[in-house]
C-alpha cells in the first residue's frame, strides 16, 4: 500500500519571530524516518506552492482494525503517525529541525482504511500553514486533515 501526501499552502522560506516562536529563514518541510531523526524524505522548500510525498508501507489485519506499518511510519499500533519535521537549511545545505507535525492516522475513519488497503493508496490533503501565519505543528487530525482512499 502506499500512503500519499499532498500539500498546499505553504508558510514561506521565512517566518518573523512571533509569542512562542523565534522566526527562522531557509524554511523547509519533509518527511522523518522513523527511529532517524536525521533522515528526511522529499526535502521541500517553504515558500513551494505544494509539496507531495508517497510511503511505501504495509496494513496488518488486527483485532482493532488495519495496522499500517513502514519505514516512515512512527508509533506504536493504536497510534500510528508520520511526522512532517520543518527545519532550517543553512548555505552548506544543513538541516535543523525546529518543529514537527504528527499526521495521526488513528484519526483515519476506519472504513477508509478499509477501502485503501483494497485499493492500494491512502490519500492525504492538508494545509501546512496554522492559524499564526507559522508552520503547523503537533498532532494533526480532520477537520485541517482530509483522508481519502485511492483519489
Amino acid at each position: 500500500m502506499r500512503i500519499h501526501i499532498e500539500a498546499t499552502n505553504l508558510p514561506g522560506r521565512s517566518c518573523p519571530p512571533n509569542a512562542g516562536f523565534p522566526g527562522y529563514d531557509g524554511i523547509h518541510v519533509g518527511v522523518q524516518r522513523r527511529d532517524r531523526r536525521d533522515e528526511l524524505l522529499g526535502l521541500h522548500p517553504g515558500d513551494a506552492s505544494s509539496a507531495a510525498w508517497t510511503l511505501e508501507c504495509t496494513a496488518v489485519a488486527t483485532p482493532g482494525g488495519a495496522d499500517i506499518r513502514g519505514p516512515h511510519i512512527q508509533g506504536r499500533p493504536g497510534g500510528r503517525f508520520i511526522y512532517l519535521a520543518w527545519g532550517s537549511v543553512d548555505d552548506t545545505g544543513a538541516f535543523t529541525m525546529f518543529r514537527r507535525a504528527k499526521l495521526m492516522l488513528d484519526a483515519v475513519d476506519p472504513a477508509t482504511v478499509e477501502a485503501a488497503v483494497r485499493g492500494g493508496r491512502l490519500v492525504a490533503r492538508l494545509g501546512l500553514t496554522d492559524g499564526r501565519g507559522e508552520p503547523l505543528r503537533a498532532a494533526v487530525r480532520p477537520p485541517l486533515i482530509e483522508w481519502s482512499a485511492g483519489a
